[in-house]
């Protein structure tokens, strides 16, 4: 569950969300002003590219299925050695006299 949350789209996922983004935004921005240039009311081309950012914005912030495609893999985890074993493979500090 965790792992879901924390971690919602791998890298080519953002990289498509990004261009989805990108896209609706750039096709909604020209029609909006093709259709408010045509109807001679700017208040169209706002309504249009809030439209189309609000579409933008449910198809690309919800972590869907097809953002995860691509997991990263991650190491596993390496259990580490009793600490006396540790100070034993320390090596002494020497001290310059200067």
């Amino acid at each position: 569950f965790f792992k879901k949350c924390l971690f919602p789209q791998d890298y080519k996922g953002q990289k498509l969300a990004e261009q989805i983004f990108q896209g609706i935004i750039l096709v909604s921005a020209v029609i909006g002003f093709i259709y408010g240039y045509i109807t001679e009311q700017f208040g169209w081309t706002v309504y249009i590219v809030m439209a189309g950012f609000a579409l933008s914005c449910l198809l690309t912030l919800p972590p869907w299925p097809m953002y995860r495609r691509n997991p990263l893999k991650w190491l596993p985890v390496q259990e580490s050695g009793s600490d006396e074993k540790k100070a034993a493979d320390r090596k002494p500090k020497r001290h310059s006299k200067n």
